[in-house]
């Protein structure tokens, strides 16, 4: 089974020489390269350690997923490694690419892709709530992207009560049996909406939110520690400007749908930092801050679940898996058993 297709990977690396470049242009390459060199490298592993942190909040959530969905049985080293697998595809739009753990769900226990795929949406669902709580609070004291973030809240709030009534959600689907692709996909897009209604539940949904908040307070932490590298010092502000920001830039880079949100949560964070901290901030040290924190809190989790593919390939656990090895490259189309199948599949 092949995670991505080679195109994939050189539209990324692509995207990634871009930015790189368009921030280089802004700050100065000499003057960038001088702030990187004056960072502080031994609060890099702080920072990281804040990271993973947060990976093991969201792992935890993760598990409660798992639970919710009586999916496995699973060994909970197999289903760390499942977990930190689908970094690895996190640059694509949305990180929906992270729907390749219910295909590994589904090589290993034989569960429908569908209902591993319900654990994704649910993922993003709290990921976007979690984002909009942290940046709540600095609505109090920025008055930036107020109209975006009200627009975020709703249209999060309709989809979570939409997840939450399947049936409703059917009914409008029913008129779709006839559409090519739709209508051979509808009892696949049933199982899914039904195992999301589990998942958002009041009390998972809860469970789930406050799993996700600490996560990305543990990651807007991380962007302190690297902004007090950078020569800032640690208050109360920076910290509120650090989350505020954060969160922001990601919401922005997600509803941009472009991979990884690769251009404009950089650009966003260089944009707010220098609005938001005023005399504190130069161009080169905003965009050092950007490139610092995007490796810590997205490229790092790709170095992490490619490793943690390798690893899983090689385990017992995959060579006794429930469903033979796919041959092609993994994505929607690859979801679902392409045999005569309902989609329901094992459970």
């Amino acid at each position: 089974m092949a995670l991505v297709k080679p195109a994939q990977l050189v539209a990324s690396a692509v995207f990634v020489i871009l930015v790189l470049s368009g921030l280089s242009l802004f700050a100065d390459a000499r003057e960038l390269s001088s702030v990187l060199r004056g960072f502080d490298w031994r609060l890099a592993l702080p920072a990281l350690g804040l990271t993973i942190v947060g990976y093991g909040a969201r792992f935890a959530r993760w598990q409660l997923y798992l639970r919710r969905l009586a999916i496995g049985p699973l060994a909970t080293g197999t289903s760390a490694l499942v977990f930190v697998s689908g970094f690895s595809m996190a640059v694509t739009p949305g990180k929906m690419g992270e729907v390749i753990k219910a295909v590994l769900l589904r090589r290993l226990t034989g569960t429908a892709a569908a209902r591993g795929s319900a654990i994704v949406v649910a993922e993003r669902v709290t990921d976007v709530a979690a984002m909009l709580v942290l940046a709540s609070i600095g609505l109090f004291s920025f008055s930036y992207a107020r109209p975006f973030l009200v627009v975020a809240a709703v249209a999060t709030t309709i989809a979570v009560l939409a997840l939450q009534r399947p049936a409703l959600l059917g009914s409008l689907l029913a008129g779709a049996e006839r559409w090519p692709v739709l209508g051979r996909r509808l009892p696949q897009v049933t199982a899914l909406l039904h195992a999301s209604r589990d998942l958002l539940a009041p009390r998972p949904l809860a469970a789930g939110l406050a799993l996700s908040v600490v996560a990305w307070a543990c990651e807007s932490a991380a962007f302190v520690v690297v902004l007090n590298g950078l020569g800032l010092p640690i208050s109360w502000h920076l910290a509120l400007v650090a989350t505020f920001v954060l969160a922001v830039s990601t919401l922005l880079g997600a509803a941009s749908m472009l991979p990884g949100g690769l251009g404009v949560a950089e650009a966003s964070v260089v944009g707010m930092l220098l609005l938001l901290l005023g005399n504190e901030m130069d161009r080169g040290t905003a965009s050092a801050a950007a490139i610092l924190i995007r490796f810590a809190t997205l490229w790092f989790g790709v170095l992490l679940g490619a490793v943690g593919v390798v690893i899983l390939r090689r385990s017992r656990a995959w060579r006794g898996g429930a469903e033979p090895e796919d041959a092609g490259p993994v994505g929607l189309g690859t979801l679902y058993p392409r045999t005569g199948s309902t989609g329901e599949g094992r459970r």
